[in-house]
């Protein structure tokens, strides 16, 4: 494999923001200068062409000029977890030929941020969950999590499972994706601070807001991009894609 320079963005659960997150944190590096790409390995629950999949929103929302299905080399469209999907459409998936079909797009990216299927310990093969293929991409975890009741459970077993295998993780962002309001929910004021208490210092690097509108042209690219710099801490992330190599970028000096 290429030498791969990127993160790998991975949900406590399915449904949890991670595309909007990932749409928005390339589209923000993007604008700073850094050829970032996005990568969607697998995803089930619709095909390409209907506009409506991870991968086609991902292009959609950062203005990335590419084809969906170089983006999402392999896409299901049975609503199941990848494994199943893919075999229900006869096909066997292998981590090795997940990886190859990402070669193309290592080679023409600075970075790539690598959008998962739902969390950790989802099934990509017979023999194989997403956190294994993480390790063999051997970059670190950015983990998206809900902002209200249940997310300390969720975000505290994925972290656990990752460091049980040594993968680096460069923070938690939490997703305000369903218009979480602390009056209906007032767990949202403290799940932050118990997390970051819980998991042994890592830190949220902040709150992605709720967006009204789906980010599908120019627009709303830059109204991501400014939801980043407004409420994400940059600067871990930015860190973490500088320390793996490759060429030599201004993004470290930038203000975070």
């Amino acid at each position: 494999m290429s030498t791969l320079r990127g993160m790998f963005i991975t949900g406590t659960d399915t449904s949890v923001g991670k595309t909007i997150v990932t749409s928005a944190l390339a589209a923000a590096l993007r604008a700073e200068g850094l050829n970032a790409g996005v990568w969607k390995p697998v995803q089930s629950g619709g095909l390409l062409g209907s506009g409506a999949t991870d991968a086609e929103r991902l292009l959609q929302s950062t203005g990335i000029c590419e084809r969906p299905e170089a983006v999402a080399p392999f896409t299901f469209e049975a609503p199941l977890t990848p494994m199943v999907a893919a075999k229900q459409a006869g096909v066997t998936l292998s981590l090795k030929e997940i990886i190859a079909a990402g070669e193309p797009l290592i080679g023409r990216y600075q970075a790539l941020l690598i959008e998962g299927a739902g969390g950790v310990a989802v099934p990509l093969t017979d023999d194989a969950l997403v956190i294994d293929l993480i390790s063999m991409l051997h970059i670190p975890v950015l983990i998206v999590a809900r902002s209200g009741l249940g997310t300390i459970n969720h975000t505290l077993l994925t972290i656990s499972f990752l460091q049980q295998r040594g993968i680096p993780i460069v923070g938690i962002i939490m997703n305000n994706g369903e218009c979480v309001d602390a009056l209906d929910d007032p767990s949202v004021v403290t799940n932050t601070e118990l997390i970051e208490q819980y998991s042994g210092g890592l830190k949220v690097l902040g709150h992605f807001p709720y967006l009204y509108n789906e980010a599908n042209d120019k627009t709303n690219t830059e109204m991501l991009i400014h939801s980043v710099r407004r409420t994400i801490q940059l600067g871990p992330i930015r860190q973490a894609l500088s320390l793996q190599g490759g060429d030599d970028h201004p993004l470290d000096e930038k203000r975070t």
